[in-house]
């Protein structure tokens, strides 16, 4: 079974400030380290469950957050930025049988985590079909682009409760819980344990019902924080200026979406 696994930081147990989540901050180090126990976390999981290869994209603003030597051996790291329209889902393709993201956070827009944003920081918030996305809804239409279920997701509890509704056999273990511009974190040893525990669960049950259908048809909006770059980013081929703040864009192709968002960030 091979496995791919895609991690952020802002969805890791008491990740709480921005200077928590950024490599040059020396408050990030120990972060970092808690990023890392929770995809080894997952990753042991996965090896219990009978996998025998693990791809893991470190997938968090330089994407150079993982500690590499504390990885088990079965996993290959993907550092750094291609860059393409995969973005955080960078190398994934037919060939994986599972998915699991791990240190996922709230969407743009939302209550639930002091840190919630969607790709990034521009972005006051982005729909499709008219359901507001997180980066957990976007990167798991890009694995059901690939036939891929995503079986496993981490992060904060407004993260989790979206997971289930977007599929509910989705196995969830959330860490913690974001209030206001504070956060109740469980302790980070039982954030990892619970991660392994669900993730071996996860991939022993029957990962085809999580498997997400993609729509016929994709109707993407992006409202941006500043009306300069709603402007800029109407000029892409396809997309159109629908108010000062906002762009338009159409599409039957999921790749061709991806590819617009990738430029639009």
């Amino acid at each position: 079974m091979k496995v791919f696994i895609s991690a952020d930081i802002e969805g890791v147990t008491s990740v709480t400030h921005w200077d928590e989540t950024e490599l040059t901050k020396a408050e990030s180090t120990i972060h970092r380290e808690q990023m890392t126990a929770e995809v080894v976390a997952a990753c042991e999981g996965a090896l219990e469950a009978g996998a025998s290869e693990i791809w893991v994209k470190d997938a968090h603003d330089s994407a150079r957050n993982l500690i590499p030597s504390k990885l088990p051996h079965e996993a290959r790291l993907i550092r750094g930025w291609a860059p393409n329209p995969l973005m955080m889902m960078q190398e994934l393709d037919e060939s994986f049988q599972a998915a699991a993201l791990i240190g996922y956070h709230s969407r743009a827009g939302s209550n639930t985590s002091p840190l919630a944003h969607t790709m990034t920081g521009a972005w006051a918030r982005i729909t499709l079909n008219g359901r507001e996305m997180s980066e957990f809804a976007l990167n798991t239409y890009t694995a059901a682009m690939f036939k891929v279920p995503v079986v496993f997701v981490s992060g904060d509890k407004g993260l989790c409760e979206e997971a289930a509704g977007l599929n509910p056999a989705i196995a969830t273990i959330a860490v913690k819980e974001g209030v206001g511009n504070s956060t109740v974190s469980i302790h980070p040893e039982l954030a990892a344990a619970r991660i392994r525990a669900g993730m071996l669960q996860a991939l022993k049950g029957d990962p085809s019902k999580c498997l997400v259908k993609l729509p016929a048809h994709f109707s993407v909006e992006i409202q941006y924080k500043d009306h300069t770059k709603a402007y800029q980013y109407s000029f892409y081929p396809g997309a159109k200026l629908k108010d000062p703040v906002t762009i338009h864009f159409e599409h039957a192709d999921y790749y061709e979406v991806l590819r617009f968002l990738f430029f639009a960030a």
